[in-house]
């Protein structure tokens, strides 16, 4: 890294500690032209050290995940509305599975006016988020708790997710390849995420499009095995047309959108 420009490793310690940078906010930050930005961006993700994403860059790793709380400053505006969105495809007086992921913690957020809703979770901050309201009945996953993330993983966790059969689950995941593979970083975790695949009468997927930017080494499942997905915007014609191939429901949320009243 010795020879990168002293602008280069501020920039790289920006994406590394917000989890994306954007050439705008760049070009103010450094008083220069958007197009010298877009340079150093460029010779960076030619040496693999940022993914460009559209209007900017994030850290490239196809082996371990951003921080959380570096992932929380990631899409946050795309996050949230696809948090509403999702959160309006599930009816009241239902069961739901909810796993690891900031962009599942905005579906939380986004059911809090629900009524008579089970939450079955292995995330903590999603069960902080919900058990609060009397209408919402939650039940934590047990196990050990991952420090980084408050995630609940192993076979405690797996088990108790496998005496149930919830009408939803809403799912992430930090990577979607052109293929359709669903792709995250601890083998734990995607394990969970398959015992709630598999215990759900409809799998709903939330994940914004930096994902489509991203590598990650373990596989949850195929975008085949899921019912409705939301993101922000999907600009893989390969992807939309295994949602059509196999009548996966498409939605795109991008920010400012507000679900269609029934």
């Amino acid at each position: 890294m010795s020879d990168l420009s002293a602008r280069q490793r501020e920039m790289l310690d920006l994406a590394r500690a917000t989890g994306r940078i954007l050439v705008d906010e760049l070009s103010r930050r450094f008083e220069v032209s958007a197009q010298t930005i877009r340079k150093d961006l460029n010779e960076l993700c030619d040496r693999r050290i940022l993914t460009r994403v559209h209007g900017g860059a994030i850290v490239a790793s196809g082996v371990e995940n951003l921080a959380y709380e570096a992932r929380r400053f990631v899409a946050v505006d795309e996050k949230r509305a696809i948090g509403t969105v999702a959160a309006s495809r599930i009816p009241s007086n239902c069961s739901l599975f909810i796993n690891i992921g900031t962009t599942t913690e905005e579906v939380a957020g986004a059911l809090k006016g629900h009524e008579d809703l089970l939450v079955i979770t292995n995330n903590l901050n999603v069960a902080m988020q919900l058990y609060k309201f009397p209408r919402i009945e939650v039940v934590v996953a047990g196990g050990s708790v991952r420090k980084s993330d408050g995630a609940v993983v192993g076979s405690t966790a797996i088990g108790l997710i496998q005496q149930f059969k919830v009408d939803f689950a809403i799912i992430g995941a930090s990577a979607i390849d052109e293929e359709g593979a669903l792709l995250d970083y601890d083998f734990r975790e995607v394990q969970v995420a398959q015992a709630i695949i598999e215990n759900a009468r409809h799998v709903i997927l939330v994940a914004d499009s930096t994902k489509l930017s991203r590598s990650a080494p373990v596989r949850i499942a195929h975008l085949g095995q899921i019912n409705t997905f939301v993101t922000d915007l999907l600009r893989s014609a390969k992807l939309r047309q295994l949602c059509e191939t196999h009548g996966i429901e498409l939605l795109e949320a991008m920010p400012g959108h507000l679900p269609e009243e029934d």
